[in-house]
């Protein structure tokens, strides 16, 4: 059974700092781009970063640059968001996601949900102002 697990979220007043963990289980995604996304109340889903199987390509939306930085360990199957200088605005539930049968990188185009198969429950990040 494969499972993509997000730990780390949690409540943190705006300016401070968290870091988001993906461990996958039940195949590698070593060959895979993965990404996170986030969805706030009322809001649609967005792509936040994306990252490729090599780590060579990232993806970042403009409102997280320079604030959030997205890696990844492939002999830990597992990928990692930071997040600096949080702001209330960040606050949503983050899932992360992994492709399962294309290991092309888009560039700007893996931001979209439906080049990912396999999704997380999703961790709750709350910033308080």
């Amino acid at each position: 059974q494969v499972q993509l697990v997000e730990s780390g979220g949690g409540l943190v007043q705006a300016g401070g700092s968290l870091r988001l963990s993906c461990a996958a289980s039940g195949r590698t995604f070593s060959n895979y781009p993965m990404g996170w996304f986030r969805q706030a109340p009322g809001k649609e889903r967005e792509c936040v970063a994306a990252i490729s199987w090599s780590g060579g390509g990232t993806y970042y939306a403009d409102s997280v640059k320079g604030r959030f930085t997205i890696s990844r360990d492939n002999a830990k199957n597992t990928m990692y968001l930071h997040m600096n200088s949080l702001k209330p605005e960040d606050t949503a539930v983050y899932s992360c996601a992994a492709a399962g049968g294309d290991r092309r990188w888009y560039g700007l185009g893996q931001r979209a949900p439906t080049l990912y198969d396999y999704w997380g429950q999703g961790t709750q990040v709350t910033v308080s102002s």
